[in-house]
């Protein structure tokens, strides 16, 4: 039996992940009716796409922590060591997990954005929600991509703190607080909030939608790289955490 497949058997065994992909869904789905629902008139008419994603951001705090306890889970109640003498290769071991976990967020994040999307649709039914744009597709599709690195950094924090509440702290406070309270560093804080690894999964997302009833478009202005490459310096932080996690899981004890 591979370890991707031990580690699925393991994930699905409990209760909390299948609690957290319906949270997940629900959130932004629900979001989306709520922020489509009440719209009349013109308001309606100036509807886009953009305002059937405003439950995105909780969505993805959700699996992250799911992503997170599927580590810290295991440490708590010292299940990583039967684990380990499973299988020696520790990093094989993780990186198994961290796949797992990574593709059932990528895939929830999917059935949350175009969920979102259907549902705005059916509610603002006046409005052109068609999906016309690369920009519009990234914003829909890149949720999958972007929900799959969040859960790769959670795991990578799990693997670190081993604690679920140090961990899921930190998860939260991270995107949420962290990197907005940079933004009051005098001089340099805004340059450095451009730079935050979050901010740059939002941008990844958010360059070249229209905002609709929040204002006008994104302006490329506001981000420090162009979307694509955005995306592969979020990915990049997630895959510098997690060498860093391997590294550190091989060299303390279980």
């Amino acid at each position: 039996m591979s370890v991707i497949t031990v580690e699925r058997i393991k994930l699905f065994s409990t209760r909390s992940p299948w609690w957290c992909m319906i949270v997940a869904a629900v959130l932004t789905v629900g979001f989306a009716a709520l922020t489509t629902g009440f719209l009349k008139g013109a308001d309606e008419q100036q509807a886009t796409i953009f305002i059937t994603q405003p439950g995105a951001q909780l969505s993805q705090m959700v699996m992250m922590v799911m992503a997170a306890l599927a580590v810290t889970t295991e440490y708590r109640f010292g299940t990583i060591r039967t684990s380990f003498q499973a299988v020696p290769q520790r990093a094989a071991l993780l990186l198994g997990k961290t796949a797992v976990v990574a593709f059932l967020s990528g895939v929830i994040g999917l059935i949350a954005s175009f969920g979102a999307w259907g549902v705005g649709s059916l509610f603002a039914s006046n409005a052109d929600l068609s999906i016309n744009t690369g920009a519009e597709w990234r914003l829909l599709a890149g949720q999958g991509l972007v929900f799959a690195i969040s859960a790769v950094i959670a795991v990578a924090v799990g693997i670190l703190i081993r604690q679920s509440a140090g961990a899921i702290a930190i998860l939260i406070l991270w995107p949420l607080l962290v990197e907005n309270l940079v933004n009051l560093i005098p001089k340099v804080g805004d340059d450095l909030a451009r730079w935050a690894p979050f901010a740059n999964g939002s941008s990844f997302l958010n360059q070249g939608q229209d905002f609709g009833l929040a204002g006008a478009g994104a302006g490329g202005s506001d981000f420090a790289l162009g979307p694509w490459w955005a995306l592969l310096y979020f990915a990049g932080w997630a895959a510098a955490l997690m060498a860093i996690a391997l590294f550190s899981a091989s060299k303390r004890d279980a």
